[in-house]
């Protein structure tokens, strides 16, 4: 009887131990990053698991402001993603803004001439506005506090857009980007054209030959005469890759900046018609199209994903972790 009893007492003990030790584990106090996981930039870090504090230059006063991590990433998110979207629509770009900061910190040390970490100029970051902040964004970034996507010990490039048209692409296509390999930006297929308005989805533009030109010029490339645009070569999504314009030969994404991103909304084009010395563009898609695309995040918060599964679907290879407490 006794060692029934004492059986008894160490099966209790085993399984209280087990039980305390899948609570403890299941804290976020005890949260521990992935072996892969990288540490914070050097060049705001405070110590083991501490969230960093930034300098930010405030673009619109020329101020620099010093602010949390966090603090900052409640302004970038609420004017990245429309304020009233689904919570974890949020929370995934809350998970992407933090991982393109701490990227483009760990690899640029912070602004060029800005004496800054961080600046609130779209051309130099990401946008900002503190005043479109309300709890839902707070909830957002609250809930996903010091985590990132990384690949190989290192925070990925983590870009987004807002409308991927169905597909999104590679970052080698859709940007011309060829700086280092980025092998978690896949190219995979989405829902958002489902829930995206019609005029958020389709656009046509027209260009003059003159204004052409002078893109043209921008990226050091004389087209001489010309009569029409042609597109050389489109990815698997649709997205135009190079074209040709009379002697010239270009990258589509270095164009589409060239003649203005906000005009010429995407590089996935229907149709590219000359009317004499006018150049229409007609497609569909906002954005370069490449990571996480934004009305896809919407529409996967809609049909009850989570911030988890939607960040992993744009960034399929990428490991997901937690760098502060």
């Amino acid at each position: 009887m006794q060692r029934v009893m004492n059986a008894c007492r160490k099966v209790i003990v085993v399984t209280c131990v087990g039980l305390m030790l899948a609570t403890l584990t299941s804290c976020r106090f005890w949260a521990r990053p992935a072996k892969d996981m990288p540490p914070v930039p050097e060049v705001i870090r405070r110590g083991e698991r501490m969230e960093p504090v930034i300098n930010v230059y405030m673009h619109e006063t020329g101020d620099i402001r010093t602010m949390s991590m966090e603090e900052y990433l409640l302004g970038v998110v609420a004017a990245e993603m429309a304020p009233d979207w689904p919570l974890e629509a949020l929370a995934a770009q809350a998970i992407v803004a933090r991982t393109f900061t701490l990227e483009k910190i760990a690899r640029q040390g912070g602004v060029p001439g800005r004496n800054a970490h961080a600046s609130t100029d779209i051309q130099e970051f990401q946008a900002y506005n503190a005043e479109r902040i309300n709890d839902q964004v707070r909830q957002a970034v609250q809930k996903t506090r010091g985590r990132v996507l990384a690949y190989g010990g290192k925070f990925v490039r983590a870009w987004f857009h807002a409308y991927c048209a169905g597909q999104t692409s590679t970052a080698a296509d859709g940007l011309a980007f060829r700086e280092f390999p980025t092998p978690y930006v896949k190219s995979v297929t989405d829902i958002c054209p489902a829930i995206t308005p019609l005029e958020e989805r389709e656009y046509s533009v027209t260009f003059t030959r003159a204004e052409i030109i002078a893109a043209l010029r921008q990226i050091g490339q004389t087209p001489g005469d010309f009569s029409r645009v042609e597109v050389l070569k489109k990815d698997p999504a649709g997205r135009a890759v190079s074209v040709r314009i009379g002697r010239a030969t270009v990258s589509a994404p270095a164009l589409r900046i060239a003649l203005g991103s906000t005009r010429l909304r995407s590089t996935k084009w229907d149709r590219v018609e000359a009317d004499g010395d006018r150049f229409l563009f007609a497609g569909t898609g906002y954005g370069h199209g490449v990571g996480m695309c934004q009305w896809g995040a919407k529409a996967r918060a809609q049909r009850g994903d989570n911030y988890e599964v939607i960040v992993k679907h744009f960034f399929p290879t990428a490991t997901l972790g937690t760098i502060w407490d």
